[in-house]
């Protein structure tokens, strides 16, 4: 039986078996000695408010939100930080002390972190952006990019009424505070949104394992361009691989899973974890696990 001091986080999604964030936060509490449980915890669509509501009384000092609740979180938090607001979506929620429910989006810091811990020095200040993909991954990448100064973001993806309407979603959210702008580009014309890019993210499912490839030509890229792909399984991706053959910076997607997490730790376990190569290679021992099964 747990003392009662321990501190209770999870991870609440439907389904949740494959969520990575046990192996990270147990990971944390291990190595820094905290005496705290991290876990998974199933819950279906109707069963969210309610779950949520409970998570005080039920001794819990927060969780995070994967899918499909992400969205439907925010709505049910009694507040949201301004990145959750701008991006429409909560995957951190802190207990108060009085039970209430704060809610925050980490995903766009755990992007920035990865990208500037990839690329010491990178500038994204002014720069022209292309991301792949209008999903719940890429409303977290443009709101990082455009947080972080960028002065275009474009987006393409296979759907172009998802990506319009992922544009006017996050147009409104920012409330006249958006300084980059957002273009449309057709899938089908995807390689040459990458003229004159400093970045290139993909931010899809493609070239993840057991999913189709993503084919895209990098011809049109500059060789000073970066390029990430949040897919971290594999870690290198054929688009990883073709960037670097061809001389460009690249930044693999594990360590946007592993920053996303150090925020809700430090609020929930009061310590500020690490990303160390130690983390890396145990997440990434894990999703070989996983893999594997």
């Amino acid at each position: 039986m747990s003392a009662p001091s321990t501190i209770k986080a999870g991870v609440i999604g439907w389904p949740v078996g494959h969520s990575l964030s046990p192996l990270v936060h147990g990971f944390w509490l291990e190595q820094l000695g905290i005496g705290g449980t991290y876990e998974r915890i199933a819950v279906e669509p109707e069963n969210l408010e309610r779950e949520l509501r409970a998570l005080g009384q039920n001794g819990f000092a927060g969780v995070n939100i994967t899918v499909p609740h992400k969205e439907a979180a925010l709505a049910i938090v009694d507040d949201a930080d301004d990145m959750a607001k701008k991006i429409g979506a909560v995957n951190t929620i802190v207990v108060g002390s009085d039970k209430k429910l704060f809610g925050l989006n980490t995903d766009a810091f755990g992007f920035i972190q990865n990208l500037r811990e990839g690329v010491p020095g990178v500038n994204l200040n002014g720069i022209s952006a292309a991301v792949l993909g209008a999903g719940g991954a890429s409303r977290a990448v443009v709101a990082a990019l455009l947080a972080a100064g960028v002065g275009e973001v474009r987006i393409t993806n296979r759907s172009m009424e998802r990506a319009e309407n992922l544009a006017i979603d996050l147009a409104s959210h920012w409330a006249g505070e958006l300084d980059g702008e957002i273009a449309i580009v057709p899938w089908e014309h995807r390689a040459a949104a990458l003229d004159g890019a400093g970045l290139l993210v993909n931010a899809t499912t493609l070239g993840m394992r057991g999913n189709a490839e993503l084919e895209i030509s990098l011809d049109a890229l500059s060789t000073d361009a970066v390029v990430n792909d949040i897919v971290y399984s594999p870690l290198e991706t054929k688009l990883l691989l073709g960037a670097r053959q061809r001389g460009n910076p690249v930044v693999d997607g594990i360590g946007m899973l592993l920053h996303q997490a150090r925020p809700g730790f430090h609020l929930w376990f009061g310590q500020d974890p690490e990303v160390t190569p130690q983390l890396r290679a145990y997440v990434l021992k894990g999703i070989d696990q996983q893999a594997g099964q």
